[in-house]
Order: structure tokens, then sequence, then C-alpha cells
């Protein structure tokens, strides 16, 4: 039996290396010009191509460190764990409270979605329609899409003008942007959630503190379903006090 020309253990030695890959490196790394050589032996080892950067990087799917929304950020390049760029969109609009619009996924997803958006719409994978002079993206299953329908206007109709003197003074929200500021990422999103609740509107506390409104719903949400799952410590968990001792 004749011993396999390439093996995969040279693209898994360049990725435990750099963590992710352009397409000539894995062929210079292999030892071979012919790209489907390259990509056989991706899929052995289990891989991944970047939604951003026209699908150029590869990576190992072992090696990627999701967050919450799926997405994974190395060295400026961004990978989801929905794959291409298109079902990152489609996903994170079948998933949203009120839909999206293109400003807000670029946000987001931090490139250029408009074009996806368009041929997502074309191929009735995701519906859309103008509210405020601007298209918003939703769902096309019918009961996500009137529940984010809903929420999307209740947000249009509300303005930064709506909260008046007395329910929130400029001193007030000074000390809450100050408070904000040191909490980290999680404690931001809930603390959004909670005073979403004390106030009344997501739109108003995503204005106050300059965040995405999605982020204060998240927030809501997560709250509301008590969700203690991203690593918050049980009582008595930790670290025990151990007994100081003198010498004698």
């Amino acid at each position: 039996m004749s011993k396999e020309k390439y093996s995969a253990t040279a693209l898994q030695e360049l990725f435990e290396r750099e963590k992710i890959a352009t397409i000539d490196q894995l062929k210079r790394a292999l030892g071979s010009n012919v790209r489907m050589t390259v990509l056989r032996k991706l899929t052995e080892l289990g891989y991944q191509t970047s939604y951003s950067h026209n699908a150029r990087f590869y990576t190992l799917r072992r090696l990627c460190e999701f967050d919450e929304d799926g997405l994974w950020l190395h060295q400026n390049v961004w990978f989801s764990v929905y794959g291409t760029l298109l079902e990152t969109g489609r996903a994170l609009i079948n998933r949203s409270t009120a839909g999206y619009s293109v400003a807000e996924l670029d946000k987001a997803l931090h490139v250029s979605t408009k074009q996806s958006l368009l041929h997502l719409n074309k191929k009735a994978l995701i519906d859309r329609e103008k509210i405020g002079g601007i298209f918003i993206y939703f769902s096309t299953d019918d009961k996500v899409r009137k529940e984010q329908l809903l929420e999307r206007k209740e947000l249009t109709a509300l303005t930064f003008e709506d909260l008046s003197v007395d329910v929130l003074a400029h001193e007030l929200k000074a000390a809450i942007i100050l408070f904000y500021s040191f909490l980290d990422q999680r404690q931001r999103r809930f603390f959004a959630g909670l005073e979403s609740m004390q106030i009344g509107g997501d739109a108003k506390v995503a204005r106050i503190l300059g965040i995405d409104p999605h982020t204060v719903s998240k927030g809501r949400n997560q709250l509301l379903a008590q969700d203690e799952s991203e690593g918050a410590r049980k009582h008595g968990s930790g670290r025990h006090m151990v007994e100081k001792k003198h010498r004698k």
C-alpha cells in the first residue's frame, strides 16, 4: 500500500500556531498548490471559514471561542457558529426581538450587510417592511414576525424627549452613565435590562447609555428568565477560608 502523499497533520500544526490562515498559507504548509487537496484535508479536521474578509480565512471549529451571539473575533477576522455571512445575518434576524435595519446589523456583525440582506429578502428567506422611512428586516415566521413588528413600532415611537425631567433629571442621568462605565460587559447588559423595566422602554435606555436597543432587550429578557447560565457563582462556591495558624 502506497503512503499518502499529503497529511492533514501539517495543517493542524499551522492552526495550532496561528489559529487562522488563508488558502495560500495552507497550500504552503501542505506542500500542494491544488485548492481541492487542501479542502479535502481541512474537511478531515473540521474547518470553518470567516464570514468577514469575503471568507478568505480558515480555522478549525474546535479553536473557535464563540460568544453568546455565536461570533468569534481573531486578529480582526470574524467567524460565526452559523457559518457564512448570509446564514449569520438570517440567524440574528430570526432571533431578534425587533428585527434589524441595515445599520443595526452592520454594527452587530462588524461588516457591511446590505447586499446579504437584499439577497436573503429576494430569496424570501427574510421579510422586510419600511418603518419610519427605513427598511427593517424580520423573520418569515408569522408569529415571530408579528412580535418583532410590534416591538419595532414601539421602539420607533419612543424618542429621547419622551423622558420627562421628573422621571430622569440631568444629574441622575449623569450618575447612571458613570455607574454604567464601571461595569463589565455582562453586568452592563443586565443593568441596562433592569433600567429598561424601571424606566419603561429599551429605546429610552439605549439612547441614554449610547448602546444598541437589542443589547438592552437581551439583558431584560435574561433577567426575566432568571438566566444564571453564564458562570455566576453559586452560594458557597469558591475558595474556602483557611484558618490562620499562629506559632506558639
